[in-house]
Formats: C-alpha cells, sequence, structure tokens
C-alpha cells in the first residue's frame, strides 16, 4: 500500500481547516491523510478532531515560530489560515503567515495552500474617502493584511496555492445572524443595499482546497476563488423566509450607519460589506461559479445549504 501523503493543516480547529480535514476523512481513497495543528492538545475542539478519525494531531502555534517545524516535518503540503478575528490586527496576521510560510519552506512542503483575500485598496484607494482607514494604512484590514502576506509564501519560494474565499452562510448562525425586533419579527441587517453577497459553504472551501491539492503543479501559482452563490441580501432573507416558514426581512444599512452602531469589529465590517457592495462587479467576476463547482461538484447554493442547516436555522432564533 502506497504511503499516504501527509497535509499539515493549519487551523483545523476553525471553519475553513475543519472544512478541509473532513474533505480529507470523507475520502476513504484519499492519497492524503491529515496533521491536524492546534495550539491546545487537550481542548474540546482537539479532542473532537481525534473522535471523527484524526490520528495525526499535534501542538504548534503561529506566535510561536519554532513550534511550527514539527508540524511541517515530512509533510507533503499544508493549508494555511489565520484568523484576524480573534485579533483584530491585520499586523499580527502578516507575522504569522511570515512564520509559517518560513516553516512551510525550510520543511520542503510541496504545495501550500494559502487563504488568502483581495487587496481592497485596489478598488477603493487608502485616499478614498468613501470609507474610513483603519489601522493606519488599510481598508479592510482582515482582507489587506492577508493579501499583503502573499508575498512570503512567494519569497520563500513555498509552491503555493492562492485560495480566495468570501462571507461564510455559517455567520448566519453567528455575528451576522437575523435579529428579531420589537415586532417579533426576523431581519437581516446587512449594509449591502441592492447589490449581491457572493456566499460560500465553510465544506465547500474544505472541498475546493482538497481539489486543488489532488491537482497537484496544474495549481502551483494560481489563484482559486471560491463562492456558491452570488444573491442580493433582499433574496437570502427570501430564500430564509421560506426555509423557516416565518418572514425574515432586509433591513439595508448605509455603511455608516453601521460603523455607527459601536458594536466590536463594526468599522472592520462596515468597511467589509461596503467593499463587497461597492466592488461588487469585479469580487463576484473573480468568482466564476462553474470553474469553482468544475473543481467541487459538490458545490452548495443558498438553497441547498439551508435546506442542509434547517434544523438548526429554525432553532437558531428564538
Amino acid at each position: 500500500m502506497t504511503e499516504k501523503k501527509i497535509i499539515t493543516v493549519i487551523g483545523a480547529t476553525g471553519r475553513q481547516g475543519g472544512g478541509l480535514v473532513r474533505a480529507i476523512l470523507a475520502d476513504r481513497a484519499s492519497e492524503f491523510t491529515v496533521r491536524a495543528v492546534t495550539r491546545d492538545l487537550d481542548g474540546e475542539p482537539a479532542r473532537e478532531l481525534k473522535r471523527l478519525g484524526v490520528e495525526d494531531v499535534v501542538r504548534a502555534d503561529m506566535d510561536d515560530p519554532p513550534s511550527l517545524a514539527p508540524a511541517f516535518e515530512h509533510a507533503y503540503g499544508a493549508f494555511v489560515v489565520t484568523n484576524f478575528w480573534e485579533h483584530m490586527s491585520a499586523e499580527r496576521e502578516k507575522t504569522q503567515a511570515q512564520a509559517v510560510a518560513r516553516a512551510a519552506s525550510h520543511a520542503g512542503v510541496q504545495h501550500a495552500v494559502w487563504s488568502t483575500l483581495e487587496d481592497t485598496r485596489d478598488c477603493i484607494p487608502l485616499d478614498d474617502d468613501r470609507m474610513p482607514t483603519l489601522q493606519d494604512r488599510y481598508k479592510v484590514p482582515h482582507f489587506d493584511g492577508k493579501a499583503e502576506a502573499d508575498h512570503f509564501f512567494t519569497d520563500e519560494a513555498v509552491p503555493t496555492t492562492f485560495l480566495r474565499a468570501t462571507f461564510y452562510w455559517e455567520n448566519l448562525f453567528g455575528p451576522f445572524a437575523p435579529q428579531r425586533g420589537p415586532d417579533g419579527v426576523l431581519r437581516l441587517t446587512y449594509p449591502m443595499g441592492e447589490s449581491r453577497l457572493a456566499g460560500v459553504a465553510v465544506d465547500d472551501i474544505g472541498k475546493t482546497a482538497l481539489a486543488v491539492f489532488r491537482g497537484g503543479a496544474d495549481f502551483v501559482a494560481a489563484t482559486v476563488s471560491v463562492a456558491g452563490e452570488h444573491l442580493k441580501v433582499a433574496d437570502m432573507a427570501a430564500a430564509l423566509s421560506a426555509s423557516l416558514g416565518e418572514p425574515v426581512r432586509y433591513r439595508p444599512l448605509s455603511p455608516d450607519e453601521w460603523r455607527a452602531q459601536g458594536t466590536p469589529g463594526a468599522d472592520e465590517s462596515g468597511n467589509m460589506f461596503q467593499y463587497y457592495a461597492e466592488c461588487e462587479h469585479r469580487f463576484t467576476a473573480a468568482r466564476d461559479l462553474a470553474a469553482v463547482r468544475s473543481l467541487n461538484p459538490a458545490l452548495q447554493d443558498f438553497a441547498t445549504w439551508l435546506a442542509a442547516h434547517h434544523d438548526g436555522l429554525v432553532n437558531a432564533w428564538p
């Protein structure tokens, strides 16, 4: 039996990395096996990975570069994702990406998939006052910092595919969930106007990443941008209404109204939605749904994702 190739998954306990872990485990005939990286071997997320069938769970921390070397030892590939929302610092994200790129290079990793995003300043320059500049030099730090980090992988000569994701539909269970108003009606409140939002199921990010690893050298130096569907938020609300059996209304705010809410991360998320809206055509055009489906034939549209999560959605907002 041919020994399987190790894919080191940074962020294995998170959404994107977890999606790749599940995709590899689900493919019994896969040429790959998972090495899941976590900062806490004793935590519940690590125990869940082991329950799923991951045999190789190791500790490493992107903020502790020496800890990364063992995680990449003898690995064929690496999936790398950073979590801006944990610390809200683009500079820290870049430092983490550089540490991982260097460790992957030193280990001789043959194929990395780096989860990155567009540089929003290519569409809305820093001197454009349509939206505020954040952290001194970014428009949407969690986009722009990742884009600036791309060069670390090329500088370190790591054969890399640049995988660009988008808004997770799973956010409907979290920070961007519908809110029930005083009248009892659920409202989906985003500052998107009539623009389409590119959305994706996190499991489809993982499945697409697995297809990229299967493609090997054909995808080195390529940028693969993923989405499951491009929808106006009003249409998302209508689909939610049909799924839940109760009205869900779209309440559009202006970006300034969103940022003025003053909630944690409101400036960051407000700028993100404004970028999605005002740069809609270039952002959605980069995410060719037919091309993504050619890599991942199981790609879900929003209705399919809703059907798969119906029970959870019904109970999410009492």
